[in-house]
């Protein structure tokens, strides 16, 4: 039984991907998976083969405001997708598909 995690950053400010953005996801303070996003905003597998349980992801927005984002999730078996949506003063996620 695995879980994994894939993710992207819209900048809906500019309307367009967020590029670069460093996104970490720790389980219990450590770090199991790290990585920046692509031209298109995406990191298709920040992590595979997770085991399921509470984790938390960390994005790091092009932002004036939101320095650093944390979500707290619960992964069971299967493909979970967070995305974050980051303007210069508002944030909002969801679980994707």
């Amino acid at each position: 039984m695995s879980a994994s995690l894939s993710t992207h950053v819209l900048d809906t400010g500019r309307g367009e991907p967020a590029r670069g953005v460093r996104v970490e996801l720790r389980r219990h303070g450590n770090v199991v998976a790290a990585g920046s996003t692509d031209e298109d905003g995406r990191i298709a597998a920040l992590a595979r083969e997770l085991r399921p349980g509470e984790y938390t992801i960390i994005f790091h927005p092009p932002s004036p405001f939101f320095r650093r984002v944390e979500l707290e999730i619960a992964l069971e078996e299967g493909h979970y997708h967070v995305p974050l949506l980051v303007s210069p003063y508002g944030c909002a996620s969801y679980r994707g598909s």
